[in-house]
């Protein structure tokens, strides 16, 4: 039997429902079940991280997730950061782009996560099913967890921003060279630097303990946004030092791969992703 579209009304009306549909189920994917009970969590110690590197560095070699960074991530980091170098009004922006990526770091590794889980499973682990499964089980929470991390980035450069306008600002440096020298210095510089860092600290710190183990938690069981950042937080809670360090780790890593240029960050961020999956998987074991 051959298929029409039909009538044109009717099949509108069939988008619209579908999409309508579509809408709907997205929008219960955000909610938890309000009868449900929070995961048990493990502890997990230092020797635990070294464990999730470990492990990380393997999937990032087994799945070449190197080629997922240079083609999905870097490009996006490396024209932005390149265009703040290139602006002269924006070279106090260049450093808090960068450290701000950290902020953004958790959405940016989903497809990371999603291959380590499916390492766990007898299925064959290939990036097209990675990004099904994504698509199908957790998109909606996904974005709007990542929505509100980028909402955290936009606060931060703006608190950078005024940072430095209340310390080396309003006059903008004549080059390059003349800014790191006020920086590095002056007392206006380095007062920038320490009120800097702290508030850093403190971005990275929120993000750091309600998002680390939601976006994994997402990926793997589906359990609504509330449950997935609550876990997060009792996570946190339960082994602040093993996270406080893990976080440590993080910072350094993604210092050390920004050393030339960024270049590094092709295989720092997989291998962070794959090792913040490993390190998920040890705090919150598997449902069942």
């Amino acid at each position: 039997m051959v298929q029409t579209i039909g009538n044109p009304a009717s099949w509108g009306a069939r988008q619209v429902r579908g999409a309508g549909h579509a809408l709907a189920e997205m929008t219960r994917s955000l909610g938890s079940d309000p009868t449900a009970d929070l995961p048990e969590v493990n502890r997990i110690t230092l020797d635990d991280i070294r464990t999730a590197l470990r492990l990380g560095a393997r999937d990032a070699a087994r799945f070449r997730s190197d080629v997922a960074a240079l083609l999905l991530i870097y490009p996006v980091l490396g024209l932005a950061l390149a265009y703040v170098a290139f602006q002269q009004s924006l070279i106090h922006l260049i450093f808090p782009l960068a450290a701000g990526f950290a902020l953004i770091g958790p959405v940016a590794a989903i497809l990371f996560y999603e291959l380590s889980r499916q390492s766990e499973t007898d299925q064959p682990v290939t990036w097209p099913a990675a990004l099904g499964h994504l698509r199908r089980t957790a998109i909606a929470p996904v974005i709007v967890l990542g929505l509100y991390l980028f909402a955290i980035f936009l606060v931060w450069m703006a608190a950078a921003y005024g940072i430095y306008q209340a310390t080396l600002g309003p006059i903008q440096p004549e080059t390059h060279l003349a800014f790191l020298q006020a920086v590095l210095t002056t007392p206006a510089g380095w007062t920038m630097i320490v009120i800097g860092f702290g508030v850093g600290f403190v971005f990275a710190a929120l993000v750091l303990v309600t998002a680390a183990f939601s976006f994994p938690m997402l990926i793997d069981r589906a359990p609504g946004l509330p449950v997935a950042v609550a876990t997060s937080l009792r996570v946190a809670r339960q082994n602040p030092v093993t996270v406080a360090a893990w976080g440590l780790t993080v910072a350094i890593l993604l210092a050390l791969g920004s050393l030339p240029f960024f270049l590094g960050l092709i295989l720092v961020l997989p291998w962070l992703g794959h090792a913040t999956w490993h390190l998920y998987r040890l705090a919150v074991p598997p449902a069942g």
